[in-house]
């Protein structure tokens, strides 16, 4: 049986445990190599200078090809986040959250300043063994239920059409600026 590392279980080894294992590439049994995906070149000293396995502290084309794809995708997530019809899902979105949020809080504070500083109050009995402050204390979590309801038909109703379609545009245009097919 073999472990992961590609030894034999049992045997020892004398030295290092990573011996004839590359960081860019791991040996398996027999002629088999494969690429290691996690491996990070720059944390092995590519581009810095002063070690002796860099050939230049110059950025390969290919990774300033990419880097220049990144940065123009990146310049179209700014362009989109000024767009007219970006700034309208954010109005709606917090045209609805903001009063939402303190509503609730509202609610919240509500029953804990009542349910300590007017116990009597809350101890009223309303039906039975049910009084004012389990009514209460379930009525938080009904309120939470309708709240979480009312603010998924909103963002369906409200944000969600205008939201696919920016999400679109902005893949299309991001794929555009990296270069890649409309």
């Amino acid at each position: 049986m073999q472990s992961s590392n590609g030894r034999a279980r049992g045997t020892e080894s004398s030295g290092d445990p990573w011996q004839g294992v590359g960081p860019a590439s791991v040996e398996t049994s027999g002629d088999m190599r494969y690429e290691d995906p996690w491996y990070d070149a720059l944390a092995s000293g590519w581009g810095e200078a002063g070690t002796p396995n860099t050939s230049g502290s110059e950025v390969p084309a290919a990774r300033r090809e990419r880097v220049d794809g990144a940065a123009a995708a990146a310049q179209v997530y700014v362009e989109v986040q000024r767009s007219e019809a970006f700034q309208e899902v954010r109005t709606r979105y917090r045209r609805f959250v903001i009063p939402a949020v303190i509503g609730f809080f509202l609610w919240y504070v509500a029953y804990v300043v009542t349910a300590t500083t007017v116990p009597g109050f809350m101890a009223r009995p309303v039906w039975g063994a049910v009084n004012v402050a389990l009514l209460a204390g379930l009525g938080q979590f009904l309120s939470t239920f309708l709240l979480t309801w009312a603010y998924s038909r909103h963002a369906r109703l409200h944000r969600d059409r205008a939201a696919l379609e920016l999400r679109w545009d902005t893949q299309e245009l991001t794929r555009e600026a990296r270069g890649g097919a409309a």
